[in-house]
């Protein structure tokens, strides 16, 4: 598990191979990545954005912005979870991903919380630096 903590609101990511939507003879590799947001902080927040900066094992840079997450914009009072689930499908057996949320406090307040970066590794293959 990758974890970061940014304003005392936490992110933990596990991220998973998907053998049986990948085809590595066309060079699709396709992961999974199941993210837990806690709250940690004493103040309600809403998740308004996300970033990813997402790096495939020969270097080549993809990144992705949108509102919410998997069509979602939760609002975590204090001591609330917030769990999800997605995918990332890439060209080679290895790769990296990192990102932030864009958050929204009760004042109205915008900021950054980190997504931690993660590695994501073939089953059983050496990990490659990205």
């Amino acid at each position: 598990m990758y974890s970061a903590v940014t304003r005392n609101i936490a992110v933990s990511v596990v991220p998973f191979y998907l053998e049986d939507r990948s085809d590595p003879q066309e060079n699709r590799y396709v992961w999974a990545y199941r993210i837990t947001i806690d709250n940690q902080s004493d103040e309600p927040v809403k998740l308004i954005s996300r970033y990813w900066h997402i790096t495939d094992g020969k270097g080549r840079v993809e990144e992705v912005r949108g509102p919410g997450v998997v069509g979602d914009q939760p609002e975590l009072d204090p001591g609330d979870s917030y769990q999800y689930t997605s995918g990332c499908p890439l060209s080679t057996p290895s790769g990296i991903m990192v990102g932030r949320y864009t958050m929204r406090n009760g004042k109205g307040e915008l900021f950054d919380i980190d997504i931690p970066a993660f590695s994501l590794d073939l089953p059983g293959k050496p990990r490659s630096l990205n």
